[in-house]
């Protein structure tokens, strides 16, 4: 079983914002290119999925007009990670001690202070997985960098981090489509 995961477009926002749970729009060019290229690469008859996040739902709702192979359906278990506080400030602006006290309990600690913790993140993620593996049928996921890496962790066995330093740090491009395979 092979699932999909593709990332948004760039948001319409400042370079450098934290914006996870932030219901950005995404640059329709850079989308439309997206949709395209992911079009041309899927095979037919995938479920598609999408974060409920304009950014993702614009990205989705562009790919089956291209594919109307492709039903969609919108998942808010893939919507990004709450930053709380967080949302809407630049990453630099955030003072070191807030930043070092979430990694310190990584698991734990909701970031921004009132953001959704990685473990509740891991599990809402981990339900989508679970769903998925259990239809039997190869799926896309249209979605955000830290839904991938979850995924990611998801594919190799990791329900949850046991610090920040487990959390992948690979490059996950905007418009990036990833093909992780698993077995029913």
């Amino acid at each position: 079983m092979t699932l999909w995961l593709l990332r948004h477009a760039p948001v319409l926002a400042e370079a450098g914002l934290c914006y996870g749970a932030s219901d950005l729009r995404a640059d329709p060019a850079v989308t439309r290119a997206a949709a395209g290229a992911a079009a041309a690469a899927l095979p037919q008859g995938f479920a598609l999925f999408t974060s409920p996040l304009q950014r993702c739902e614009q990205l989705a709702q562009s790919l089956q007009a291209l594919r109307p192979d492709l039903s969609l359906q919108i998942d808010p278990r893939l919507r990004e990670m709450d930053f709380g506080a967080w949302e809407g400030r630049r990453w630099a602006d955030i003072g070191r001690a807030e930043f070092d006290s979430w990694i310190a309990d990584f698991a734990n600690a909701p970031p921004g202070g009132q953001g959704e913790p990685v473990r509740d993140f891991m599990a809402r993620v981990g339900a989508a997985w679970d769903d998925w593996r259990a239809s039997g049928r190869d799926a896309v996921w249209v979605t955000h960098a830290g839904v991938m890496r979850a995924a990611l962790l998801l594919s190799r066995g990791v329900r949850l981090p046991a610090s920040a330093a487990d959390w992948p740090a690979e490059a996950l491009d905007f418009g990036e489509l990833r093909a992780l395979r698993a077995d029913p």
